[in-house]
């Protein structure tokens, strides 16, 4: 409990304390930590229940408006109910995308017809939804875009690809960025549709990571359909939606993401208690770093949160984004130094776990923090590499001139 919390808040941290007591036990006992980055393929279906049993006890969504099906958490209340979750050691949440992307998306821009049909499956956590951003030549390039869609009757046709997909294999929904505009380039004549995933004409295929694990997906569209009112704002909006869309992720649903973040660092610093590391003064300080560029990500995204109670957040959710994923790489770097010579082997012969799981449930005996260090990798590389965002915060909110650039003056 913070000594400044005002009596609301203490009873709000304590009612959210008491239910996650009462309920990550019994049924839900063994889910606890499961989940995270690298480790989205541990216990999907078990993940999903229980986030199925939270909404049903009113705890998904719990900054929406109650007009929404949320429980109009202030900000501070939303940063006290993902500190008492990580507290808890709560399973990742598998509704993250819908519930933190999506969802503030459909209420800032959506029509009434689109509220009322996709807000409710998310706040129940009936329908689980990815996202449809880069694709091969598209990437940290968001705007050269090449999916295509077309309206034809009452539906749209998509075609193309995309790729980086977390999470498209257990998706219902995507929402994807699609180039509407026939002889369009860059930032005009995109279009932010939904899309259903389970139809004919989507092809999911799984990419394998360092980790053997496939948290990724790439995504074909061919000649999939979705109903011509599944489009977020005007044709030719999409640009803009998207980007609102790419704040509420830096702003918001960070918070939700520390969850996992918080509970990483405490076991590299445990680990580090444990094996006598803590003893280096090198490694101390970084471990003192590392817990402090934690607090500093918390604060800003409780900065963001605060000046965009009443709109999308801005270019300065870039800051957000370049801040975790350098931290993120960094604590798994911190890890396996922590580890040291012992990092460098696998617990056991590759394609089985130690309870001899399956070679696709467990293709690699990676123990938690080689997971964590291999995974971590990408983390200042997708949903836009530390190059870029740098780039934006200098030029989109410090007003820096321009990074020169050969094409800019063909592009006019």
């Amino acid at each position: 409990m913070k000594q400044n919390e005002s009596p609301a808040d203490r009873a709000f941290r304590a009612e959210v304390r008491d239910w996650l007591q009462d309920n990550l036990s019994g049924e839900f006992a063994h889910a606890r930590g499961l989940g995270g980055p690298g480790r989205e393929h541990e216990a999907f279906e078990e993940r999903l229940a229980w986030e199925r049993h939270m909404a049903a006890a009113g705890w998904t969504c719990v900054g929406w408006p109650r007009e929404y099906g949320g429980r109009g958490a202030t900000v501070e209340q939303q940063v006290i109910f993902h500190e008492e979750y990580a507290l808890a050691d709560g399973p990742a949440r598998v509704n993250h995308i819908g519930e933190n992307l999506l969802g503030p998306t459909i209420i800032a821009f959506g029509t009434d017809e689109q509220r009322a049909r996709f807000l409710p499956p998310i706040v129940a956590a009936r329908e689980l939804w990815c996202q449809g951003y880069s694709e091969p030549n598209a990437g940290s390039d968001l705007a050269n875009v090449q999916t295509r869609a077309e309206l034809a009757g009452d539906h749209w046709v998509v075609d193309g690809q995309k790729v980086w997909t977390s999470l498209a294999l257990e998706a219902d929904w995507c929402f994807a960025v699609c180039r509407t505009e026939l002889g369009s380039s860059r930032h005009k004549g995109l279009s932010y549709l939904l899309v259903p995933m389970r139809q004919d004409g989507v092809d999911i295929r799984p990419i394998v990571q360092l980790t053997g694990t496939s948290e990724f997906n790439e995504v074909f569209f061919d000649g999939a359909r979705t109903d011509a009112g599944n489009i977020v704002g005007a044709p030719g909006d999409g640009w803009k939606i998207a980007m609102a869309t790419l704040g509420f992720e830096r702003g918001v649903a960070t918070l939700g993401q520390q969850v996992g973040f918080r509970r990483e660092f405490e076991g590299v610093a445990d680990l580090a208690r444990r094996t006598g590391a803590i003893e280096d003064p090198l490694l101390r300080d970084r471990l003192t770093r590392s817990y402090m560029g934690l607090e500093i990500m918390r604060l800003n995204a409780v900065r963001t949160m605060a000046g965009v109670a009443s709109g999308a957040p801005g270019p300065e959710s870039s800051i957000s984004k370049l801040v975790w994923g350098t931290w993120h790489r960094e604590l798994g770097e911190l890890a396996m130094d922590v580890l040291g010579a012992a990092g460098l082997v696998a617990d056991g012969a590759p394609g089985t776990g130690p309870d001899g799981a399956a070679a696709q449930e467990q293709p690699y005996d990676l123990n938690d923090w080689q997971r964590l260090f291999l995974f971590s990798r990408s983390d200042t590389i997708y949903a836009g590499s530390n190059e870029i965002q740098r780039n934006i915060i200098a030029e989109r909110v410090l007003g820096l001139p321009r990074e020169p650039a050969a094409d800019r003056k063909a592009r006019g």
